[in-house]
């Protein structure tokens, strides 16, 4: 007996495929400033990209979600 809908469950795709599948099918880019396969300069552009766009990010350890 099936308790879900056909094409839900199953196989769940790792998150780096998830970003790729991103950017191929939708233009969108999905970065993370820490990525260690990025150099130096392009960790830089993508943190003044973040921030042009949405804003400094919290300093700290801990980062707030919500209010």
């Amino acid at each position: 007996m099936r308790f879900t809908p056909k094409g839900y469950g199953g196989h769940r795709r790792d998150p780096e495929q998830v970003k790729r599948d991103g950017w191929y099918e939708q233009g969108v880019l999905a970065v993370s400033v820490d990525d260690h396969r990025l150099t130096w300069p392009e960790r830089e552009l993508v943190e003044q990209l973040g921030t042009k766009l949405y804003g400094k990010r919290p300093r700290g350890r801990e980062v707030r979600h919500g209010r």
